[in-house]
């Protein structure tokens, strides 16, 4: 069974290796993937 609990650890899991390969990009670039995710929202 899958449940919530189990999903939400494995997204928390994705964002943080989503944050770590982010750190070590120039400013310019997580500016960018700010920007789109943000359209993305609307």
């Amino acid at each position: 069974m899958y449940t919530i609990e189990m999903a939400y650890a494995r997204m928390r899991e994705l964002q943080d290796m989503a944050n770590r390969s982010r750190a070590h990009q120039p400013a310019t670039a997580v500016r960018k993937a700010k920007k789109q995710r943000a359209a993305k929202k609307r």
